[in-house]
C-alpha cells in the first residue's frame, strides 16, 4: 500500500502542536523514543522526524511528500514551496532586537551595523525594502548572547512571548514577518499521495474548525426567541427544541471563540437562561 509521508519537527513545541494535531485528526502514530521513522498504524502515513531547517530540502528532493512547517523556514529556504493549509498555531514573528540599552530611532539605525541571525535571507530581503545595508553575521543556533559579547549590534530571530529576549537584556524594534505552523507540499508529490493528502486536509479542516468554535446551549422564553436568535451566528440557523414547560424552548447552536464573550454577554441580556457550553471535537462542513 503506498503510504504518504510527513516530515514534522524532531522536538519543541512545533513538534508537539504537529503530533497532537495529527492525533486530533484520528491518526496513531507508533513512535518510540528517539526514533527518525515512524509509522501510523491506522492510516497509510510515515512521519519523519527532521531538523526544521532541513524540512525545505527533503520536500524538493521528494523524500517527504508533506511536512508540518514553520512559515518562517519556508520564507527563508523554501518560497518554492506551496502551502496547502495554514494550521493556526505554533505563532511567532520574526523580528529584529537590540540591547535594552540602546535608544532606538528607526530602521536606519541598522545601517553599516552587524546582526547576528540564523535567517540571512529573510534579514537581507527586509533591509533591502527599507534602503539599509548591513554586515550579517550567520550563527547557526542561539544568537541572543551576540550583542551581549560584542559580536554584532543586534539580532534577528523568532519571537514568541519576549521571554527569551528580556531574559538576555534585549528588546524587540522591527517585526518583519508573522508566521504560523502549515501544511507544505512537495513540488515533486505523486498524484497517488496527492489522494492521501485531501483524506488528510479533510481531517485538518475539521479540526481546526472545531478548535475554532464552541457548541452552545441555552434556555429561551419564547417571546424573547426571535430578538435571541438574531443575535446568534450558527452555522446555518441555530436548532430550536420546545421544553417540557410551556412557554420555553432549548436553542442550539455554534459560537466562535474570538466573538464567544461579547455575544454571551448579548444572549444573557436578550433573556437567555441556563446557558451551557461544550467544547467540539470535530466539525465537518
Amino acid at each position: 500500500m503506498t503510504k504518504i509521508r510527513i516530515a514534522v519537527q524532531k522536538s519543541g513545541r512545533l513538534n508537539e502542536d504537529s503530533l497532537a494535531i495529527l492525533k486530533d485528526c484520528g491518526i496513531s502514530i507508533d513512535n518510540g523514543k528517539d526514533q527518525l521513522k515512524a509509522t501510523s498504524r491506522n492510516f497509510p502515513l510515515e512521519v519523519f522526524y527532521l531538523r526544521n531547517g532541513d524540512i525545505p530540502q527533503y520536500l524538493r528532493d521528494g523524500v517527504v511528500d508533506i511536512a508540518i512547517i514553520g512559515e518562517n523556514v519556508l520564507i527563508e529556504k523554501g518560497k518554492d514551496i506551496s502551502i496547502a493549509e495554514r494550521l493556526n498555531f505554533s505563532k511567532c514573528r520574526v523580528s529584529l532586537a537590540i540591547p535594552k540599552s540602546v535608544n532606538y530611532n528607526s530602521i536606519k539605525d541598522f545601517e553599516g551595523k552587524k546582526i547576528a541571525t540564523s535567517y540571512p535571507n529573510t534579514v537581507k530581503e527586509y533591509l533591502a525594502s527599507k534602503g539599509v545595508t548591513a554586515d550579517l553575521h550567520i550563527i547557526n543556533g542561539s544568537v541572543e548572547i551576540a550583542p551581549n559579547i560584542g559580536l554584532a549590534y543586534g539580532i534577528c530571530d523568532i519571537v514568541s512571548s519576549g521571554s527569551t529576549l528580556f531574559k538576555n537584556n534585549l528588546k524587540e524594534v522591527e517585526v518583519m514577518l508573522k508566521s504560523e505552523a502549515v501544511l507544505a507540499v512537495s513540488p515533486t508529490i505523486s498524484e497517488e499521495r496527492k489522494e492521501l493528502l485531501k483524506k488528510i486536509q479533510f481531517r485538518i479542516k475539521s479540526v481546526l474548525q472545531a478548535r475554532q468554535n464552541k457548541y452552545v446551549l441555552m434556555n429561551a422564553p419564547n417571546d424573547k426567541l426571535d430578538k435571541i436568535i438574531s443575535i446568534l451566528p450558527g452555522m446555518r440557523s441555530p436548532t430550536v427544541l420546545p421544553l417540557a414547560e410551556e412557554g420555553w424552548s432549548s436553542v442550539h447552536t455554534v459560537i466562535n471563540r474570538e466573538t464567544f464573550w461579547e455575544v454571551i454577554d448579548e444572549l444573557k441580556a436578550a433573556g437567555a437562561e441556563g446557558i451551557l457550553v461544550c467544547p467540539i471535537e470535530k466539525m465537518v462542513l
